[in-house]
């Protein structure tokens, strides 16, 4: 028994590795889908500038050939113009002497001929080698070599560029100086003693509060930070990794901590309609020294996030903004990502599952985590890649929406969908209200759901578009988009 229970120990630490080597290829090919959706788009972006460039260098030789025809053009016509009046003053003159030459008195022809015949010689003198010769050539003196170019474009290849100096260490945290306040929490942490690998950064990230994904807070080079408004009395988890140009460290040990409980106050948070906000905090302003949110951290209305070279809160940097926004009370902020397991198999995550685009182009459909059955919500979707005037489409659905098909094609989701000139709402297949106004890359696309009034409102970059959607809404609703391979969008709820 105890030989085998040695045994057995032994086997259970080689299937402990397994399955932590398990987890880390199943990581490996999510890693796997989201660098080869960068990578395409890098790619699509190179190859968008080489044609640029080519594009930029054929103006400039048809340029150059304008310019070549329109001398050739005015050297002929010049030499045709000289030409026409030499003629026109030889044709006179030959004219005239043809009536000297009928002249019957003698002497009146001895008194001019002398003077006419010398004037006949000059002219004809005129008229010598070259005159009769075109200054220029019909054929255009210009011959452009595309062979080294076309050359180079055949080459056009992979090469490998991976840095060969290692990734940093993780980073340690330094738990004599995180601490907790109120709803706010300060983290600090520092690299090991004995690393000598070169760090460019660090990126900073806590969860919901409530168990959930955990989320960028911070990215920068300071060692660092203080977030302000978390949940009172919530428990909240935080890690940091290092990067450089070799690539991201491992997570640090995981830190626990636990917010204070608010006994004056209600938690407040600013109300609906949240753009307000979050256009304010995105264009840094009206105090765009003390905020440091970065674009990949979707709750940038939510938190306020502070490095050691700025030691101001968001609630001081709020009372600036209270005189022009009215505070009340909200209840709940509804967070969400989506969700791989009811979206189609096409469809590819990355980024914690906030962004998403496709391995197809035909539309497949994702869903957002939360379902909503009351009250008012809105989120936003940035548009990170849009190619070839594909049709996008966003809104809600039911749960089981159909997945390979336009959103808004059954009677299970209400949508709008959108190329780059007019959009449309579309429900049960049925398309209404045309709208001028499309997107570009970049742009951003509103969905404002109202359970209250039980409607559905789109934006386009925080401008309405369109009348209100759809009416009388009832029951549960998820956040959807339908894509294909040539669109890229990214989430930002709560």
């Amino acid at each position: 028994q105890s030989q085998l229970s040695q045994a057995l120990n032994g086997l259970s630490d080689r299937a402990k590795e397994a399955k932590e080597f398990l987890v880390q290829l199943r990581n490996m090919v999510q890693q796997i889908q989201e660098n080869s959706v960068e990578f395409e788009a890098c790619l699509v972006a190179q190859c968008d500038a080489l044609i640029d460039a080519l594009n930029r260098r054929k103006a400039q030789l048809l340029s150059r050939v304008n310019k070549e025809h329109e001398h050739k053009l005015k050297v002929v016509r010049d030499q045709i113009s000289h030409c026409t009046v030499k003629l026109r003053q030889t044709t006179g003159l030959m004219e005239y002497c043809l009536e000297v030459i009928k002249e019957n008195d003698p002497s009146g022809f001895l008194q001019i001929s002398d003077a006419l015949i010398r004037r006949v010689h000059l002219t004809e003198d005129q008229w010598g080698k070259g005159t009769l010769t075109p200054r220029m050539t019909t054929d255009f003196d210009l011959n452009l070599d595309n062979a080294p170019l076309l050359q180079s474009i055949h080459q056009l290849d992979f090469v490998q560029m991976k840095v060969s100096s290692p990734v940093p260490a993780p980073p340690i945290l330094q738990l004599e100086e995180c601490c907790t306040h109120n709803n706010s929490a300060t983290l600090s942490w520092k690299q090991p003693p004995l690393s000598t690998v070169q760090v460019e950064g660090y990126i900073l990230e806590l969860d919901d509060g409530n168990g959930g994904q955990f989320r960028e807070v911070y990215v920068g080079k300071e060692t660092m930070c203080t977030v302000d408004g978390l949940h009172f009395n919530s428990t909240y988890s935080a890690r940091v990794k290092a990067f450089n140009k070799s690539g991201v460290s491992p997570y640090s040990k995981t830190l626990v901590l636990q917010t204070s409980e608010d006994t004056q106050s209600e938690e407040q948070t600013l109300p609906f309609p949240v753009p307000l906000e979050r256009s304010q905090l995105r264009r840094m302003s009206p105090f765009s020294s003390t905020l440091n949110l970065q674009p990949s951290f979707s709750g940038r209305s939510y938190f306020e996030l502070r490095s050691s070279a700025h030691q101001l809160s968001l609630h001081s940097s709020l009372q600036s903004l209270n005189s022009a926004v009215d505070i009340k009370k909200m209840v709940a902020v509804a967070w969400f990502s989506f969700d791989p397991s009811s979206a189609h198999a096409d469809i590819i995550f990355s980024n914690d599952n906030l962004t998403v685009t496709c391995n197809s182009y035909d539309d497949r459909v994702v869903l957002g985590k939360t379902g909503f059955s009351k009250g008012l919500h809105y989120w936003e979707l940035s548009i990170d890649r849009y190619d070839n005037h594909p049709d996008p489409a966003f809104g809600v659905a039911r749960i089981d929406v159909l997945k390979d098909a336009m959103l808004g094609k059954d009677d299970k989701a209400w949508a709008m969908y959108v190329d780059n000139n007019r959009s449309w709402f579309m429900h049960n297949n049925s398309h209404t209200n045309r709208t001028e106004g499309g997107i570009t890359k970049g742009a951003t696309v509103g969905v404002l759901l109202d359970l209250t009034r039980r409607t559905l409102t789109f934006s386009i970059n925080e401008d309405q578009q369109g009348p209100v959607a759809f009416e009388n809404l009832e029951g549960l609703f998820f956040p959807a988009v339908s894509l294909n391979r040539n669109v890229q969008v990214r989430a930002w709820s709560g």
